[in-house]
């Protein structure tokens, strides 16, 4: 009887170890959309665009409320919607992906409400330099995809940055605003 309470308890314990574990899930770069917004003119317009490639993976630890992002972002894949600007954006006079071809977000998953990471403070390397970001977590989710069946885990984040930080200050002599606001939906898939 006291043999099989110990082993109960020995089970139990090696069960709750493995639901307790961090779980890492790989960036699904086919459902991740890291977006901006940045001002053109000084308030004339406001230009929109996006990356189309990045990758990285998130290491998630629901019962310790704990986890971490890694994400590099292709600097060549910038998509305005048009051909002149994207060749613009990354020449040196710009983000000069030549020299700097990726930028790198790395992060701490933060203030949790629940289970759920409602931040996250990392810094961004970008143009050559790391700085600081936050980034806000308007929603986050974890479930089984019910077309793979594989368990995914989804955000919403954004952020405010200034891009004179980081040493991309192009068009502030015409009067442009050097604020940019981040627009992040990212998808990241269980590892195997």
């Amino acid at each position: 009887m006291k043999i099989s309470a110990l082993a109960l308890a020995v089970g139990s314990l090696v069960a709750g170890a493995a639901i307790a574990a961090p779980v890492t899930f790989n960036v699904d770069s086919s459902h991740t959309y890291p977006a901006f917004e940045a001002d053109h003119m000084g308030g004339q317009s406001i230009w929109r665009g996006k990356f189309n490639s990045s990758t990285g993976k998130v290491v998630y630890d629901k019962e310790a409320k704990a986890g971490t992002v890694d994400i590099t972002v292709d600097m060549k894949s910038i998509n305005f919607g048009f051909d002149k600007m994207n060749e613009h954006a990354m020449s040196a006079e710009m983000f000069d992906v030549a020299k700097f071809p990726t930028a790198v977000y790395k992060g701490k998953l933060a203030a949790f409400k629940g289970d759920a990471p409602t931040e996250v403070q990392g810094t961004l390397t970008m143009h050559g330099v790391t700085k600081p970001v936050v980034l806000k977590l308007n929603s986050f989710l974890c479930k089984p995809n019910p077309m793979t069946k594989k368990e995914v885990c989804g955000a919403d984040a954004s952020a405010q940055l200034n891009r004179e930080d980081f040493g991309v200050s192009y068009g502030k002599a015409f009067g442009f605003k050097m604020d940019v606001k981040l627009l992040i939906s990212i998808e990241a898939v269980k590892a195997d």
